[in-house]
């Protein structure tokens, strides 16, 4: 199951990290969380991974519109971002929020959806 798409970028992993942040505030998200991958497996069990951050990715107008339309949504909120690095190339992907729509099978959800992706679309398209 294809559950999001992806871009190698031009970008260092730093960079792609910043222009990801820059992208997702134009299309109105803002980052709720960042996770270090890397740092956080090395403190917690001592190994070594490559560059890897997952940015937790929220649109207030529409997470607020989501949850009026299902208040277990949260379960699978923010929109995740991820940026990896992989052969020497900084590659960024984000979850497709077509595949939440289908989980929740709640038809006020497909809309919103579809919103969500046509704004992280245009984010991934700029990078």
């Amino acid at each position: 199951m294809k559950y999001g798409f992806s871009k190698i970028t031009n970008y260092n992993f730093e960079q792609a990290i910043e222009k990801v942040t820059e992208e997702l505030k134009l299309e109105g998200f803002g980052i709720l969380t960042t996770i270090d991958v890397k740092e956080t497996l090395k403190k917690k069990i001592n190994v070594d991974f490559k560059k890897y951050t997952i940015l937790g990715a929220c649109n207030p107008p529409l997470a607020h519109k989501a949850l009026q339309a299902e208040e277990e949504l949260g379960l699978l909120l923010p929109c995740n971002v991820i940026i990896y690095e992989k052969d020497g190339n900084s590659i960024v992907s984000i979850f497709d929020p077509m595949v939440m729509a289908q989980i929740i099978e709640n038809p006020g959800m497909q809309s919103v959806a579809e919103q969500v992706k046509e704004k992280l679309l245009r984010v991934l398209e700029r990078i």
